[in-house]
């Protein structure tokens, strides 16, 4: 389960640890994606913003470089609600897709997240440390 930071660091940065990430999922099929449809909307929404488009490449449309992934991604309904995980109430739907879709790991650059660590035994962790534990 991926955060929407790591797919906007991803497009901005593909040589840095999230756009490494996105590579071994696009490329090697090294892992399954979750995706709920916030998750979808939010992401398509910090790829539109005026402060993200500025550091885009022009050779790509963000809008379809993200539909591939999801695409290729594991869509859960999104029926599963929480509140209260996290310190920012706009992060439980993270939690809530990757219950919903029995992911082990939430990727994220988000510190709220992070500091969790652990929630209901998914792991919570950076881009660094998930290339990490796919071995590259």
């Amino acid at each position: 389960m991926l955060d929407a930071n790591v797919y906007v660091n991803a497009i901005i940065r593909p040589e840095g640890p999230p756009g490494r990430v996105i590579e071994r999922f696009l490329r090697d099929s090294a892992f399954a994606i979750v995706l709920s449809p916030a998750i979808v909307d939010e992401t398509l929404r910090a790829l539109a913003y005026t402060k993200v488009r500025k550091y885009l490449r022009r050779t790509v449309d963000p809008e379809l470089w993200f539909e591939d992934i999801v695409l290729l991604a594991e869509l859960v309904a999104g029926d599963y609600a929480m509140s209260g995980a996290s310190t920012d109430p706009d992060d439980d739907k993270y939690l809530a897709a990757a219950l919903e879709g029995r992911a082990t790991l939430v990727v994220t650059g988000d510190t709220d997240l992070l500091a969790l660590g652990e929630y209901e035994g998914i792991r919570i962790v950076s881009p660094r440390v998930c290339l990490g534990l796919l071995g590259g």
